[in-house]
C-alpha cells in the first residue's frame, strides 16, 4: 500500500526543504564574512599557528620556573588522554608536567609531540580594531567620505529627480530618442572619458579638490535616471491633473506630489549611491592622489593594505570597520529599499 503523503504534511515538508536549501546558502554566501570577522580578532601568533582552529583561538600556557609553557593533549599509556605541559622537547622522547599537579615531578613521553593536539580557548583580540583606527587616522577619513557621500547624494537626487520627472511626465518632440541616448551611456566605459575629463579638470584647476568628484553628480546619470522614471510611470496622472487644476505648476506637482509617493524609489537611489560612493576608488585616486588629506576610506584603506601587508588581521579589522556604516543604512532601509526595486520593474 503506497504512503500517500497529505497536502499538509507535503506543503509542510516543501517548505522545510527550501528552508534548508536557503540556509545552506546564506552559509556560504556568509563564510567569507565570518572568515573576515575570525580573522580580525586574531593575533599574528595565532594566525602562524598550524593545525588552529579557524575562530580566534589561542593554546593555553602555564607559568613553571619562570617558563611558559605550551600544553598538548598527551595519550597515556592506560589508553586516556590528559592535559600536560611540556618542558622539553625532543625527536623521539619529550618532557611534560602535568599542570595540576606539578609536585609529582616530570613525565617522560614517547613519541613525537609535532603529532599531539593543543587544546584550544577562545581568544580573541579586539586591541586589532584600535590599533588599525589609530594607525589610519580612521575619524579623518570617515568625515572625509561621508563628506563625499552626501553631496554627491544630493547632487544625485536633486538632478536625476528632475530628469526622470521631465522624461515621465512631459511630451516633447524626440523624447524617446533623448532617453534611448541617455540610457546608451550606460554602456559607454569610464576608462573611455578619463583622458579628456582629467585634461579638462587640470585646466581649470580642479584637480587636488574634491570639484571633480562632487560637481558632475549635479548633471544627472543614466541609471539613477531610469530608475526613477520607471517608478514615476507607476503614478497615476490623474493626481497630477488634479494638483493642475488647483493651480499647481509642474515643479509644485514634482514637490507635492509625486516626490511623496516615491520615497521608496528615492531611498532605493540613496542606497545605491552612498555604496557606490562609499567604495568609489579609481574617482579619489585620479583626482586627490596629489592631496592626502583629503583621501576617502578606500584610497587609505589601499595604502594601509600595502603598508600593514604582512598583517592581515589589522587590514581586516580595517575593512570591517569600513563596511559598517553602508551595512547599517542597509539594514535600517531595507524595507524602502526592496519595495523601490520591485515597484520600478512594474508597468502602469
Amino acid at each position: 500500500m503506497k504512503n500517500v503523503l497529505s497536502p499538509t504534511a507535503k506543503k509542510r515538508l516543501d517548505g522545510v526543504t527550501v528552508t534548508i536549501f536557503t540556509l545552506a546558502i546564506l552559509i556560504i554566501f556568509l563564510s567569507p564574512f565570518a572568515f573576515m570577522i575570525f580573522t580580525s580578532l586574531k593575533t599574528q601568533d595565532q594566525i602562524s599557528i598550524v593545525g588552529a582552529p579557524i575562530y580566534p583561538a589561542a593554546p593555553p600556557k602555564i607559568e613553571y620556573n619562570g617558563q611558559d609553557l605550551e600544553v598538548f593533549i598527551v595519550p597515556l599509556p592506560d589508553g586516556t588522554t590528559k592535559e600536560l605541559a611540556m618542558l622539553k622537547k625532543g625527536q623521539k622522547e619529550s618532557i611534560f608536567i602535568d599542570p595540576e599537579n606539578t609536585a609529582a615531578g616530570e613525565i617522560i613521553w614517547t613519541g613525537s609531540w609535532r603529532n599531539l593536539d593543543r587544546p584550544w580557548k577562545f581568544s580573541p583580540t579586539y586591541s586589532n580594531y584600535q590599533e588599525a583606527w589609530e594607525a589610519i587616522n580612521y575619524p579623518r577619513l570617515l568625515w572625509n567620505t561621508l563628506q563625499y557621500a552626501i553631496w554627491t547624494e544630493i547632487g544625485v537626487l536633486i538632478s536625476c529627480t528632475l530628469v526622470a520627472f521631465g522624461f515621465a511626465r512631459f511630451r516633447f518632440p524626440g523624447r524617446d530618442f533623448l532617453f534611448v541616448i541617455l540610457i546608451s551611456t550606460i554602456f559607454l566605459p569610464a576608462f573611455v572619458t578619463v583622458i579628456p575629463t582629467y585634461t579638462f579638470f587640470t585646466k581649470i584647476g580642479w584637480v587636488g579638490t574634491w570639484l571633480p568628484l562632487i560637481v558632475p553628480s549635479f548633471f544627472a546619470n543614466a541609471y539613477d535616471v531610469f530608475l526613477l522614471r520607471q517608478y514615476f510611470m507607476t503614478l497615476p496622472r490623474e493626481l497630477d491633473e488634479a494638483a493642475m487644476i488647483d493651480g499647481a505648476s509642474p515643479l509644485r506637482v514634482l514637490w507635492s506630489v509625486i516626490i511623496p509617493q516615491s520615497y521608496p524609489a528615492l531611498m532605493a537611489v540613496t542606497v545605491f549611491h552612498i555604496v557606490f560612493a562609499w567604495n568609489d576608488y579609481f574617482g579619489p585616486l585620479i583626482y586627490l592622489s596629489t592631496n592626502r588629506d583629503n583621501w576617502p576610506i578606500s584610497v587609505a584603506l589601499s595604502t594601509f593594505n600595502g603598508i600593514y601587508g604582512q598583517r592581515p588581521q589589522l587590514i581586516q579589522a580595517g575593512a570591517l570597520m569600513a563596511m559598517l556604516l553602508p551595512l547599517l543604512l542597509f539594514v535600517v532601509a531595507q524595507r524602502f529599499f526592496v519595495q523601490g526595486i520591485v515597484v520600478t520593474g512594474v508597468e502602469k
